[in-house]
């Protein structure tokens, strides 16, 4: 798509001053304004909006009235950029849905001559070959879940996870001698109806598309720290309308999952059961998160804690997907406004749930405070809350994609353009 293509022809000596970040949820728009320090990879929350959206406005994560989705967005970013003073002319933009797909595909190749250094167009059609399987993986799995016999889907956006010649890791294998090449690189698919609906509510907000990126790849990727990356981790980000689900694992991104259940749908569920309007449901059940007292409180625990009964067993299908026989990673982060929740953190810990799955000991469940974003400070100091995670991750790839790019992501550029994505 266009702007894709422009992101991959962007000149790296194009400095990247300022970016917002959007977040577009069911239940809210999210903006952050951010200025970006490109020699030190850091950037600093300027200003920040948020804008309610109608109960018609997003469906499970996905854009169901365009013009609707542009004005709240507006709202939020004409409230960011007021209290930041200036208007960033680029945003990254999250996506997220149940048909989002996103994995990492991993290729190894026996050379023939391993005697003879690897040249760059030996690295870019191992790349391209990586590509392809994963594209035909992602058309297979959407087109099985949506029933239809063809499905366009577009790349939303890719990154190498991994490289190794003959077990041996390298950052660049251009120049390096072997046998086995092995690359692994993340891609995040989506049908084209739902990213063209992205790219409207951006054309229409007069901003340049730098990016869409997933919004569990985001949040996976917003914490430092060796220790996360190595050992591994799931993260878990309970938006209105999905669950989101990332795996890492071995140093890089394995795979993201969402699922049709978030939020709105214990709001639903109480405003049915009690006969209250949405409204009166969704403040009851925020009171009732914050710990404060609320009318019918066993009431309202008892439905809620049925919804999470659901809600954790569409995790515990997500994690086996992603175990395929291997242990999975011992702490759980989980953030999202959801998982204010204390059902949540309680099922995530109970026995009966994780004694089902592969993990070798009991798994260590975290709340992600926004203050552990890595890279970024808030000097608005309004960033306070667990919703507030996943538009500091999207901040986090502007900060990213601001960065020089590596040897292998150049390359990886290279292919892209090459396969017109």
């Amino acid at each position: 798509m266009a702007f894709w293509r422009r992101f991959l022809q962007r000149d790296g000596n194009d400095a990247l001053a300022a970016c917002t970040a959007l977040d577009i949820g069911t239940e809210f728009a999210k903006g952050l304004v951010l200025e970006i320090d490109q020699q030190r990879a850091q950037g600093v929350v300027r200003g920040v909006g948020r804008q309610r959206q109608g109960l018609a406005h997003m469906q499970s994560g996905t854009v169901a009235d365009i013009s609707a989705v542009v004005n709240n967005c507006s709202v939020a970013l004409q409230e960011a950029e007021e209290m930041a003073g200036f208007r960033p002319t680029q945003v990254v933009v999250g996506i997220a849905g149940e048909l989002v797909k996103g994995f990492t595909t991993t290729h190894s190749q026996e050379r023939k001559r391993p005697d003879q250094p690897i040249t760059e167009i030996e690295l870019q059609r191992l790349m391209d070959v990586v590509q392809r399987e994963a594209l035909r993986e992602a058309e297979r799995a959407i087109t099985w879940e949506t029933g239809l016999p063809s499905v366009d889907i577009r790349l939303v956006h890719a990154a190498v996870t991994s490289s190794s010649i003959d077990g041996y890791p390298v950052t660049n294998p251009v120049g390096f001698q072997g046998r086995h090449v092995r690359i692994g690189i993340f891609n995040a698919f989506a049908p084209l109806v739902h990213l063209g609906a992205l790219q409207s509510v951006a054309t229409q907000l007069d901003l340049e598309l730098l990016a869409i990126v997933a919004e569990p790849y985001a949040v996976a990727r917003c914490l430092g720290g060796d220790q996360v990356q190595q050992s591994g981790a799931l993260f878990i980000d309970i938006g209105g309308g999905t669950t989101d689900v990332a795996l890492v694992r071995q140093g890089g991104i394995e795979g993201t999952r969402m699922f049709a259940l978030g939020g709105r749908a214990f709001t639903k569920s109480l405003a049915d059961r009690l006969e209250l309007p949405f409204q009166r449901a969704e403040e009851l059940k925020i009171d009732f998160a914050r710990g404060l007292e609320v009318d019918r409180a066993e009431d309202v625990e008892a439905i809620i804690a049925e919804d999470v009964a659901v809600w954790a067993a569409g995790v515990e299908l997500v994690l086996e997907e992603f175990a395929r026989g291997d242990l999975l990673p011992g702490r759980v982060y989980v953030c999202g406004g959801g998982s204010r929740l204390p059902q949540i953190l309680r099922a995530l810990s109970d026995p009966q749930f994780y004694r089902q799955l592969p993990f070798s000991r009991p798994p260590q469940v975290e709340l992600i405070e926004p203050s552990e974003v890595t890279g970024i400070r808030d000097s608005t100091r309004l960033l306070v809350d667990q919703q507030d995670v996943t538009p500091l991750g999207l901040a986090y790839q502007a900060i990213e994609m601001a960065a020089k790019d590596g040897p292998l992501d150049a390359a990886l550029r290279r292919v892209l353009r090459g396969m017109k994505v």
